[in-house]
């Protein structure tokens, strides 16, 4: 895609998502990068509010094992770390938050800014070697990651010219239960049960790909301006860990997780 298509699909991911979340990033002091952990972790030379260890907070890269028994190394996990290496190790860096300052894992929560302000969430995305990874309790910059995620996308870059990391159709779920997935389809239907609102993606949702989004969720998208039963005979995306309910399903926290594609 190029030209004035590329343009009019970045345009489509930002206004897909509603209105920018409210907020802005807080300053977290500045150290040096001392380790790349992952193509998503570092380590710094200095603790800052209790730990030295920063997850880039709204991307996922390549997983390594890192020492988990029987987990397999996603492809190019290597290239990612590599590519996070060349951006910041040995370089200072400045660290800013958003709402969350640690994950449960003790990790800071973190974007980077390196030499020349560049943000590394960013370029790492743009170099097409992570992918958007948002959740409800730190969404800031999450538009922007989108754009600069489908913009690798389009132009093939890293993961994008990857097998394992292609946009899944809904009817291509069944052996991938318990990983994270991009999947596009049609919303067939869209209602309301209870507390719940459900996203079917075809008449038997009994066995095909359903979104659902429970009350919390629906407050979210009620406060971007999205009311997600009106999805229905839309094309949309979404992104999430895949589980089995009925047939495949992914919870959705947030609205970033969910593009609206087609009008």
């Amino acid at each position: 895609m190029t030209g004035w298509r590329a343009c009019l699909a970045i345009l489509l991911v930002l206004l897909c998502t509603g209105p920018a979340v409210a907020g802005s990033l807080v300053d977290g002091g500045s150290a040096t990068v001392i380790g790349i952990v992952d193509g998503d972790t570092v380590l710094l030379d200095r603790k800052i509010e209790g730990s030295n260890e920063v997850r880039l907070v709204g991307i996922q890269a390549p997983k390594l094992p890192l020492g988990r028994k029987g987990f397999k190394k996603w492809p190019l996990a290597d290239q990612s770390k590599e590519e996070l290496e060349s951006l910041v190790l040995g370089q200072r860096v400045a660290l800013k938050f958003g709402p969350r300052h640690m994950d449960r894992h003790g990790r800071l929560l973190a974007h980077l800014y390196g030499q020349g302000d560049t943000w590394v969430q960013g370029a790492m995305l743009r170099a097409g070697m992570a992918r958007v990874y948002s959740f409800p309790d730190n969404r800031l910059q999450v538009g922007s990651m989108l754009a600069l995620e489908m913009a690798a996308r389009e132009d093939g870059l890293g993961i994008w010219n990857h097998p394992f990391y292609k946009i899944r159709p809904h009817q291509e779920l069944k052996d991938l239960i318990g990983s994270f997935q991009l999947v596009e389809g049609v919303v067939v239907d869209a209602v309301k049960v209870r507390k719940t609102t459900y996203l079917n993606f075809s008449e038997d949702w009994r066995s095909d790909f359903t979104v659902s989004l429970d009350k919390r969720a629906q407050v979210m998208f009620k406060e971007a301006g999205i009311d997600p039963l009106s999805m229905k005979s839309k094309r949309i995306r979404v992104r999430g860990w895949l589980k089995k309910r009925n047939g495949p399903m992914i919870d959705v926290t947030h609205p970033e997780q969910i593009e609206v594609l087609s009008p």
